[in-house]
């Protein structure tokens, strides 16, 4: 494509005054696109349009064409093209990855005639007009390959603490929609960053399905598993004991939810007050002892509450074990549940996905852009109290009792 002249203000201006039914806003925001393509194009390669400047780092090689969606309307953009590099405008930013991953999915369902009337809209919103089937199985074979890489990364170093939930999804089979399990294992390295260490999608949450991801898990590289958090699904947790062989936390939030069920709606407030205060004990002495005394108080009104807080005192207080700084941390799946929301979100978009790949595609880009947030963010952990964690005597065995626990904690 040749140069193309460009024209100034003053002439943009003569222009559509003598046009009869020109479109004002949208030709200056044409103009002033075309007038900042040129300015960065030059910055780029030191040289204005028509110089001969002998330092220049490289020339303009034409025009390519793209469209641009605008309020004021559509315009075919002409973007400069360089003989040596590339260059992209300013104003036009590249979709993210879990966009992409977003478009790729809603794509494919509605060329394989199972969206929705919400899927169709979003499809007019997203301006995918005319997509055929060609160019949806382009974009997701791209996808794909980021999303198999990220999940097949090998693990270098030690993962202290690991939490694992599952989220339910309706996915699309032959004869029907299905519920599958989209699994997560979430991670904390011994330098204290966080990290998703691992996908997959399962027919159910089977104690078979979580040994076999796990298992995954440890032929990729994880090691030095100090503690598992996770909720009380009992696959789940033979799976943890058999695989990993490490300390167990239950999860403090979905255990208190458990049992509230037990008990009437006016008893509720009461037993939630006790068993939280079991939470905020300065030490694991502390913590027993609270446990103790709300199992007995809740003996006469809610027998089967005190029962089952007795029989899961090992397994709720494991968390003293640890640094006191960690506690907050180790005691839920709050933080899976929180990525979880974030996947939730543009999961419910969709609704019913067209296949496993599509749901593992869209799940992954997602988490891999998390993660890269994460890995040059903040430490979740601070290396001093990490090192705590990593050394013999600050690491609970899978038979530590609750009073061996005790002795580890650190304050």
């Amino acid at each position: 494509m040749a140069e193309r002249p460009r024209m100034t203000a003053a002439q943009l201006a003569d222009k559509l005054m003598s046009l009869e039914h020109a479109d004002v806003l949208l030709e200056s925001v044409a103009w002033m696109a075309r007038e900042l393509m040129e300015a960065e194009v030059s910055a780029k390669i030191g040289a204005e349009l028509g110089a001969r400047t002998p330092d220049r780092a490289t020339h303009r090689n034409g025009y390519r064409s793209r469209e641009w969606g605008t309020r004021v309307g559509g315009l075919e953009l002409a973007i400069p093209r360089l003989r040596h590099g590339s260059y992209f405008p300013s104003f036009l930013e590249p979709r993210r990855r879990a966009e992409q991953a977003l478009v790729a999915v809603v794509q494919e369902a509605y060329v394989n005639g199972v969206s929705t009337r919400k899927v169709d809209r979003l499809v007019e919103q997203l301006g995918l007009h005319g997509m055929n089937k060609d160019q949806v199985s382009r974009l997701c074979r791209g996808l794909d390959e980021q999303v198999r890489i990220f999940r097949e990364r090998p693990l270098e170093g030690a993962y202290p603490y690991l939490w694992l939930d599952a989220k339910v999804e309706r996915v699309r089979e032959r004869g029907g929609v299905r519920h599958k399990a989209l699994v997560i294992a979430y991670g904390v390295h011994a330098s204290g960053r966080r990290e998703v260490i691992g996908l997959d999608v399962g027919e159910a949450e089977t104690e078979a399905f979580w040994r076999q991801f796990l298992r995954s898990l440890r032929e990729r590289g994880l090691d030095g598993v100090r503690l598992c958090i996770s909720d009380a699904h009992v696959g789940l947790k033979n799976a943890i004991a058999q695989v990993l062989g490490c300390p167990w936390q239950r999860c403090t939030v979905h255990f208190l939810r458990d049992m509230l069920g037990h008990v009437t709606r006016a008893q509720q407030p009461l037993v939630s007050g006790a068993i939280r205060g079991i939470f905020t004990a300065t030490s694991a002495a502390e913590a027993r002892a609270r446990l103790g005394q709300v199992a007995e108080q809740l003996r006469a009104h809610a027998p089967k509450v005190a029962r089952l807080l007795e029989d899961a005192e090992a397994e709720l207080l494991a968390f003293y074990g640890f640094p006191a700084e960690h506690w907050p941390k180790l005691r839920s799946t709050n933080p899976l549940e929180r990525v979880n929301r974030e996947v939730g979100r543009r999961s419910d978009v969709v609704g019913i996905f067209p296949n496993d790949a599509a749901l593992l595609r869209l799940a992954g880009m997602l988490l891999l852009e998390q993660n890269d947030e994460w890995l040059v963010g903040r430490r979740y952990l601070s290396e001093t109290s990490m090192a705590l964690v990593t050394t013999d005597h600050a690491a609970p065995s899978a038979t530590t009792s609750t009073q061996e626990v005790a002795q580890l904690t650190v304050s």
